[in-house]
C-alpha cells in the first residue's frame, strides 16, 4: 500500500477550491534508495477532495482554500531541485499507523485570482494561479485518504469494457429441423470469466458470470432463461418453427462480483451484454408418402 502511494504521490499533487488533484511531472531524483521520480501514466485516474478533505490533509482553514492552490511535494524532488541532488540526508521518515500510510512532505502554496481581481489582470479569470509558489510547512502528512480503493462505480465501468465472451448458440438436430419438431438451443461455451485488472494501483479481480440468456429465435419474441439450455435428451430450451430459413442467435447478460487487493467479495453494481454470432439454419416441411410395404 505504501508503494502504491508513494508511486501517486510521485507527481505533484495540486489543492484548489474543489481540491483537484492533478498529475505534474517531478524532476528526477539521482539519489536511488530513497525517493521515486515515478509519474502517472496518461489515463490513470485523477483524485478528486472536497474542501474540507483538503483542509484536513494539508491542514488548513477550509476559509483559506479558495484562496490558494496547495500542492504536496515529496522531499526528495524539492532537495533535487535546490541542489540537484537527493542524498540520504534529505530522506525523513514518520511513524506509521496500522493500516494508514503517512509519508513526509513540503506543503506549497500559491495565489489564485480572487472575485473583483479578475476585471484589473488582463488574461486571468477568478480561480486563475498567479505569483510563485511559497513554502508554507513541511512535515508528516496522513495521505492515505489521497488514494481511496476502487469504488463499485469505478469498478462497474471497467467491468463494462471488459472482453466478456460472445457465447456461441447450439442447435440440434444438426443440419435442417424439420417443421413440427423443435429446435433444441444451447451453448457450451464458459460461462464464467475471471480478469485482473490494475486500477489506481489496486488489484481488482473481477469474477464475471452469465446471468441470463435471451435466445433469439429470428421468428418471434425472445426465449428468455436463466441456463444456459442443455442438449438432448435433458433440453430445456426448444422452439417450434414453421418450414423456412431461420436465423438464431444468443444474447448474454453478466453480473460479477470484485475484490480489491484481495478483500472480501462485493457485487458490481450493474450488468453488461454480450451477443454472440448468429446461425444460420433450414427447417424443412415433412411429407408423407405412401409406399407399398412389399415392393
Amino acid at each position: 500500500m505504501r508503494a502504491r502511494i508513494q508511486h501517486l504521490l510521485a507527481i505533484t499533487l495540486a489543492v484548489c477550491a474543489l481540491a483537484l488533484f492533478a498529475p505534474v511531472k517531478a524532476m528526477a531524483c539521482p539519489f536511488d534508495g530513497g525517493c521515486s521520480s515515478v509519474n502517472l501514466d496518461a489515463g490513470a485516474a485523477t483524485i478528486e477532495l472536497s474542501g474540507e478533505q483538503a483542509a484536513r490533509v494539508v491542514g488548513v482553514a477550509s476559509a483559506e482554500i479558495p484562496m490558494f492552490v496547495y500542492r504536496l511535494r515529496q522531499q526528495c524532488v524539492v532537495a533535487a531541485e535546490l541542489t540537484g541532488n537527493c542524498s540520504p540526508a534529505s530522506i525523513r521518515t514518520c511513524p506509521q499507523q496500522p493500516g494508514r500510510v503517512i509519508d513526509y512532505f513540503f506543503v506549497q502554496r500559491r495565489p489564485v485570482v480572487q472575485p473583483g481581481e479578475a476585471d484589473v489582470l488582463d488574461g486571468f479569470g477568478v480561480g486563475d494561479p498567479i505569483g510563485d509558489w511559497e513554502n508554507l510547512r513541511e512535515g508528516c502528512f496522513d495521505i492515505t485518504d489521497l488514494n481511496p480503493p476502487p469504488s463499485p462505480g469505478e469498478v462497474f465501468a471497467y467491468f463494462q469494457r471488459l472482453p466478456l465472451p460472445r457465447l456461441e448458440t447450439r442447435h440440434q438436430p444438426p443440419g435442417n429441423g424439420l417443421s413440427g419438431l423443435p429446435v433444441i438451443f444451447y451453448t457450451d461455451s464458459p460461462a464464467t470469466q475471471t480478469f485482473t485488472v490494475d486500477i489506481r494501483g489496486f488489484t481488482v479481480v473481477i469474477a464475471a458470470r452469465a446471468e441470463q440468456y435471451t435466445w433469439h429465435t429470428g421468428d418471434g419474441p425472445p426465449l428468455v432463461t436463466t441456463d444456459p439450455g442443455r442438449p438432448y435428451p435433458d433440453q430445456t430450451v426448444e422452439h417450434e418453427y414453421e418450414s423456412g430459413t431461420h436465423t438464431a442467435s444468443l444474447t448474454v447478460t453478466w453480473g460479477a462480483t470484485f475484490t480489491v487487493d484481495g478483500s472480501a467479495p462485493a457485487d458490481v453494481p450493474g450488468t453488461t451484454t454480450t451477443d454472440g454470432p448468429p446461425i444460420t439454419f433450414d427447417v424443412l416441411e415433412a411429407r408423407p408418402v405412401l409406399t407399398d410395404p412389399y415392393d
